[in-house]
């Protein structure tokens, strides 16, 4: 899945909007633009292999909220999408997937319902990505608005145990900030995990890309950008040649 290190631009989605929060702050959003599958074709005009697409409206309702945006970004573009926000039923991850996601990202599921974790990932195998939205070394929940008791280890633990094919990690602190990455927090936890992870918030640079890079042989796959590319801090076809 990841033969080399790959970087993913993100395209998040409010009420059918391209926008970007502040550390996951729903009130702190910034519009990027009104038609997400033009953004996508943007980014795979440039190079994306993959594009992550959150669904912002899910994440909080606990239910799809855009997958008409999701379908307009499938018919756009050939490369893959994965997406997450509010896929936690059965029903709601089949919703996805049959809208055009290539793999979807769960992340409040393996607090809430860790048998379903299961489920999907034996149904979905190869489709699951586990998502570790971390706020002071615990996992946020429900769109980030709550903070479960699990750690970041506990939820790598259940992850890994139900057999996701990579993890997410968004730092929430660095998230939409352009603060630069924590890299040793990702690197720790691809060692620990033994599995893919894929390194979201605070990238502000393409050093930050380079160094991520740098630990690709430690499980470290690949990174999201998102703000930093909107702003123009680097675009998306630059990162992938720094990165090449």
């Amino acid at each position: 899945m990841f033969e080399s290190f790959t970087v993913i631009p993100s395209i998040d989605l409010k009420g059918g909007q391209v926008v970007r929060l502040l550390r996951g702050e729903m009130a702190r959003t910034t519009i990027y633009g009104s038609d997400p599958a033009a953004t996508a074709r943007q980014f795979e005009a440039q190079g994306a292999r993959m594009i992550h697409v959150v669904d912002l409206d899910g994440a909080v309702a606990g239910e799809p909220g855009n997958l008409d945006g999701i379908r307009a970004i499938r018919a756009a573009v050939g490369c893959e999408i994965d997406v997450s926000g509010g896929l936690r039923t059965i029903a709601a991850i089949r919703d996805a997937l049959a809208a055009g996601a290539d793999r979807v990202a769960l992340g409040s599921i393996a607090f809430l319902n860790p048998d379903l974790l299961r489920e999907a990932c034996r149904e979905f195998s190869g489709q699951v990505f586990g998502s570790i939205d971390a706020r002071d070394g615990m996992l946020a929940i429900k769109g980030w608005v709550e903070t479960s008791a699990l750690t970041v280890a506990d939820a790598a633990e259940r992850f890994c145990r139900a057999g996701v094919a990579a993890i997410i990690y968004t730092d929430i602190a660095r998230d939409g900030t352009q603060s630069g990455a924590d890299v040793d927090k990702f690197v720790a936890l691809a060692r620990q995990a033994k599995l893919p992870v894929i390194a979201s918030g605070g990238v502000a640079s393409i050093d930050d890309l380079r160094t991520l890079k740098a630990h690709f042989a430690d499980g470290v796959a690949g990174a999201i950008s998102g703000r930093a590319l909107y702003e123009g801090r680097f675009t998306l076809e630059a990162a992938i040649a720094a990165v090449r």
